[in-house]
């Protein structure tokens, strides 16, 4: 079987579907490897239902007029204002497992808001050509993702059942490199978890790696509330020399309340279920550890009862 090793993930058809005879296939240099070959059964993927919250999809405004922006949300269905939590997709955009995630972080009691930022390019959650998906994905500038998340938030604070005194983010893979910037350049957030979202930038030429823009280990020093890191000690994509020196930033910065924990045995993607690297024993640490640093940090909420 082969395993996922590299930060942008492995793209499924859907979620619990077999693909066969796709081969490897790289994002110059980030491995796509085994495609849905890498898919577990769907009895190891987790479900969450919609017992007891409200969940559709909005049109966002965003920016500069065109299109809005769809975005899935989840939230209690009580009454009542809850925390909000702004999801950030893998590369893969708001597919089931995302979805997925939102529900699980309703369930929690969190108003949980999961952008659509591919829109504008299209949906790379069914591609199987990594061409198309790149163009996709890097048509998402960090400036346009920092705008749709200005918006997206202004958007969450005329909801009725969202306080819009208490929000925090998080994200996976590529949404977890999105965390760290959103954390520095956004004071709306009380909180926010990083999960192994890339540190540096990549070599020119390589996947993501010609846009002129800055990367977490260069803003880590001035991340305005507290983040949390979850990342993988066999990631093959993002160096522990990596972590290392991001966590080396945050201390040097006296970035209270700011951490990183490794998973030594775990590979990149450990928390999504759908794929061959998920380590249950680290998702359920990473989860456990993200819901107390939210509630540390202003966020605390109650889950939801039915």
């Amino acid at each position: 079987m082969l395993k996922l090793t590299r930060p942008e993930g492995t793209p499924p058809e859907d979620l619990y579907a077999t693909r066969r005879g796709l081969g490897a296939m790289f994002f110059a240099g980030y491995a796509v490897a085994g495609m849905a070959a890498n898919a577990q059964s769907p009895a190891q993927a987790i479900r969450t239902d919609e017992a007891g919250l409200t969940t559709a999809t909005f049109n966002i405004p965003v920016q500069g007029g065109g299109a809005p922006m769809p975005a899935y949300v989840a939230y209690p269905a009580a009454r009542g204002r809850f925390p909000v939590i702004i999801l950030i997709s893998e590369v893969f955009g708001v597919h089931e497992y995302i979805r997925d995630t939102a529900r699980r972080l309703a369930k929690q009691g969190y108003f949980v808001i999961a952008p659509a930022f591919f829109y504008r390019v299209g949906d790379p959650a069914p591609l199987t050509d990594t061409n198309a998906i790149q163009r996709i994905v890097t048509s998402a500038t960090n400036e346009q993702v920092m705008n749709d998340i200005m918006a997206t938030l202004f958007w969450a604070k005329q909801q009725p059942s969202a306080d819009k005194g208490k929000i925090g983010i998080t994200g996976f893979c590529w949404g977890g490199a999105v965390v760290w910037m959103a954390m520095q350049r956004l004071p709306d957030f009380k909180a926010g978890v990083a999960w192994y979202g890339r540190i540096k930038r990549p070599a020119p030429g390589a996947f993501l790696g010609d846009e002129n823009r800055p990367w977490p280990i260069d803003v880590a020093g001035t991340i305005r509330a507290p983040t949390l890191g979850l990342y993988a000690g066999q990631d093959q994509g993002i160096p522990v020399a990596d972590v290392t020196e991001m966590r080396q930033a945050l201390v040097a910065a006296k970035k209270r309340g700011s951490d990183i924990v490794v998973y030594d045995t775990a590979q990149h993607g450990f928390h999504a279920d759908y794929r061959a690297s998920y380590d249950q024993a680290a998702a359920t640490d990473g989860w456990a550890r993200m819901l107390d640093h939210f509630a540390k940090n202003g966020l605390r909420s109650r889950p939801v009862r039915v």
